[in-house]
């Protein structure tokens, strides 16, 4: 029988669900609200490069090509590895582009048979209940609004795209008090190259945030303007933004992405021997994370600006924040280019920004919103289901209630891929891709509705241990080959990869460990 798969984005998450699903069989269609794949690296800010090591991010099966040569390539050549990758495998022609999904409805059995069902889909099986999936979908070019009957959905919209997170403000004390002009890092990412130079050259410009898209605003801000009009960034919280990945010459992927690591660390379902081991080490992972911080803090002068965390590095890792800072940045801070300012809250005015505890304003013509997007509200709103809506979105005091960050237990025929983070999102992508597929091809079933929101509680606890307050943002970070484990052993796949013990223990593990099964 034709099953037919629905997936909703053609970034690198819906490519990799395309690719797999049609190696098992399945009937992909693909929809992409863009006019081209590769979701985030469509449309960037023109400095952007790599924040992970190319070798980290790149997909088991499709080598950067060699005329790649830097570590960390721009977003141009980024963007030609994931539009290679599309086209190599033949996945274009299963993506029907300038076409968003509205909405999406199950037809099938109602809300009361589905709460009172054990197991996901009534069988735990990825198409037992016997519904369907009705897409609506619009064509964005002629407005037309056509519905597909599918099998199964999978999910692929992503954290960092589609609907910008603006802060609230008290009345009159919002963008519409002020008299210059005021945009989110999503519209300015949209500009090209040249449209985007020209829009803040000769403006006293405002960046509100401290993540990548911020750090890279303020960059380009400071080339077009320098001391003239120096770019004020405004942040709420300073972060271990790292300068390379080679603390003290020691590589970071060996300290943190390796077996070893994660025995420092407490696990979801760990049992008692790797719980007492992971408090045993305890004064080992409080050490690793010192080390590199006292790196980062040499390296970008953090105590003379006053920019040190009040978290540790292992805080950042876990809730997968690790970007690193363009070169120099803390250079332009120095002469003058770009000034940081610290703000728990701010106000607009007629002519710029008042920061809470000061009298007199910052002045400006530009403020720009690199402050994230609601990626949580984002997803919830595909479903036209209020039942689903809030299955999604799970208890306000926890982060998305997903098993093996794919599955939300009580909605059936449905995945999520791409929600939750890593430190490299090519290769947890292609691993969650590889077990959907497995499991809609039967390879294995989903344990009870019971178990598997057990599972997803220790998941959360864990992340509410090591994420300190940003514990509700999907991550496993500083638990990828713990995490690929159990994706493994679902598909009777051997979890350890490595050649000989002392590799499996302290080599890191990355895309090409799981070339093949």
């Amino acid at each position: 029988m034709e099953r037919k798969v629905a997936i909703v984005g053609a970034g690198i998450s819906g490519l990799l669900a395309c690719k797999y699903t049609l190696s098992k069989g399945f009937h992909p269609v693909v929809f992409e609200s863009q006019s081209s794949v590769g979701g985030v690296w469509t449309k960037t800010v023109e400095s952007t490069k790599l924040q992970t090591p190319k070798p980290l991010y790149q997909f088991s099966d499709f080598p950067w090509p060699t005329s790649v040569s830097e570590d960390f390539p721009n977003q141009h050549k980024v963007f030609d590895y994931i539009h290679g990758y599309a086209e190599h495998f033949g996945l274009l022609k299963h993506i029907k582009f300038n076409t968003r999904v509205v909405g999406i409805e199950y037809e099938g059995p109602g809300d009361e048979e589905i709460r009172a069902w054990s197991s996901w889909g009534g069988n735990g099986e990825p198409f037992g209940s016997k519904g369907k999936w009705k897409v609506f979908v619009e064509d964005l070019v002629t407005l037309s609004t056509e519905i597909y009957m599918v099998d199964f959905v999978i999910v692929c919209v992503g954290r960092f795209s589609g609907l910008p997170n603006i802060p609230e403000f008290p009345p009159n004390k919002g963008p519409e008090a002020f008299q210059g002009k005021v945009i989110h890092s999503m519209d300015y990412a949209a500009m090209d190259d040249k449209q985007a130079a020209e829009f803040i050259k000769g403006k006293r410009v405002i960046v509100v945030g401290f993540q990548k898209s911020a750090l890279d605003i303020a960059m380009e801000c400071s080339a077009a303007n320098g001391v003239d009009n120096p770019c004020t960034v405004l942040y709420r919280t300073a972060h271990w933004n790292v300068p390379d990945y080679l603390p003290w010459g020691f590589s970071l992927a060996h300290m943190y992405l390796s077996r070893f690591s994660e025995l420092m660390v407490h696990k979801p379902g760990e049992g008692l021997f790797l719980g007492l081991l992971a408090t045993v080490l305890a004064p080992l992972r409080y050490a690793y994370s010192k080390f590199v911080e006292s790196d980062i803090k040499k390296k970008l002068r953090l105590a003379k600006h006053g920019m040190v965390p009040t978290h540790s590095f292992l805080n950042e890792i876990s809730a997968c924040l690790i970007s690193t800072v363009p070169e120099k940045f803390y250079d332009k801070v120095e002469v003058g280019e770009i000034k940081l300012k610290k703000a728990p809250s701010f106000s607009f005015c007629k002519n710029g920004v008042l920061v809470e505890g000061d009298t007199a304003p910052i002045e400006a013509d530009l403020v720009i919103l690199a402050t994230g997007f609601k990626s949580e509200q984002k997803l919830r709103d595909i479903f036209m289901s209020q039942t689903f809506q809030n299955y999604i979105s799970g208890s306000p005091g926890a982060a998305l209630p997903l098993y093996r960050e794919c599955i939300q237990p009580r909605i059936p025929q449905l995945a999520v891929l791409g929600f939750s983070e890593s430190i490299s999102n090519i290769f947890t992508s292609e691993m969650r891709c590889r077990w959907i597929a497995e499991l809609l091809d039967g390879t294995f079933k989903l344990p009870s509705i019971k178990e598997m929101e057990k599972d997803i509680k220790q998941w959360d606890e864990y992340l509410k241990e090591y994420s300190g307050g940003y514990y509700r943002r999907k991550c496993i970070g500083a638990l990828h080959i713990w995490y690929n484990d159990q994706l493994c052993k679902d598909m009777g796949w051997k979890p350890r990869r490595k050649k000989g013990a002392f590799a499996e223990l302290f080599e890191p593990y990355g895309p090409l460990d799981y070339v093949s099964n």
